[in-house]
């Protein structure tokens, strides 16, 4: 028997970090919640959760160090994850209420609000996932998955200059127009929705993503 991967759920003060332990935990993964320093850098997969303002979580997360955590982690090719507000603070900048944040920079993009009818956008939707895509494995185009958002990255901007260099897989949903629902690039994968409560569709999600460390 294969010992389980271990994920550690970086624990910065903004996140659902039980809900998304036990998803991890029912996914086959040995999961800890901690902002330990050295217990982050050496997991199998670090997943950074957020819910919430975006200039919040980034002050949470770098008072925690976890912007230097994610940032070591991804130049040695260790695996990222992030969900939610944890997706959105990988880009380059957020604007919230006219303000404007730096993020993580990890992909060049503004997560900017919804322009819907309807805000949040809070429910269940689909998500167009791009073909041989690692993370949506086994999933068809009528998954549902758990949204609750009011802001997003609409336009995808990051281009791959080296023909080595595999391109991203970049996944759509729509909700009053198109936005990005996740993306896998390399080391670094992120979701929009909420895969911890997204039941069978976010478990099988999590369960490819353990399979990739």
């Amino acid at each position: 028997m294969s010992t389980p991967k271990k994920v550690v759920v970086f624990d910065y003060g903004f996140g659902n970090v039980r809900s998304a332990e036990r998803a991890l935990a029912r996914a086959g993964a040995d999961v800890e919640i901690t902002r330990d320093y050295d217990t982050a850098m050496n997991a199998d997969g670090l997943l950074v959760p957020g819910v919430g303002a975006f200039a919040a979580c980034m002050q949470g997360l770098k008072e925690a160090r976890g912007d230097w955590i994610v940032g070591r982690r991804l130049s040695g090719g260790r695996p990222v994850m992030g969900i939610c507000v944890g997706m959105q603070i990988l880009f380059a900048r957020g604007i919230e209420h006219g303000v404007e944040t730096e993020g993580l920079d990890e992909w060049p993009g503004t997560v900017e609000p919804l322009k819907a009818e309807i805000v949040p956008h809070m429910g269940w939707n689909t998500v167009q996932a791009s073909a041989g895509s690692p993370l949506f494995k086994g999933l068809d185009g009528d998954a549902r998955f758990y949204f609750v958002h009011s802001y997003a990255v609409h336009d995808w901007s990051l281009e791959v200059a080296n023909p080595v260099m595999r391109a991203p897989y970049v996944h759509w949903s729509t909700h009053g127009e198109p936005f990005v629902a996740a993306v896998e690039n390399g080391a670094l994968s992120a979701t929009q929705f909420h895969p911890e409560k997204s039941g069978d569709a976010g478990a099988q999600l999590l369960t490819n993503w353990i399979g990739t460390l």
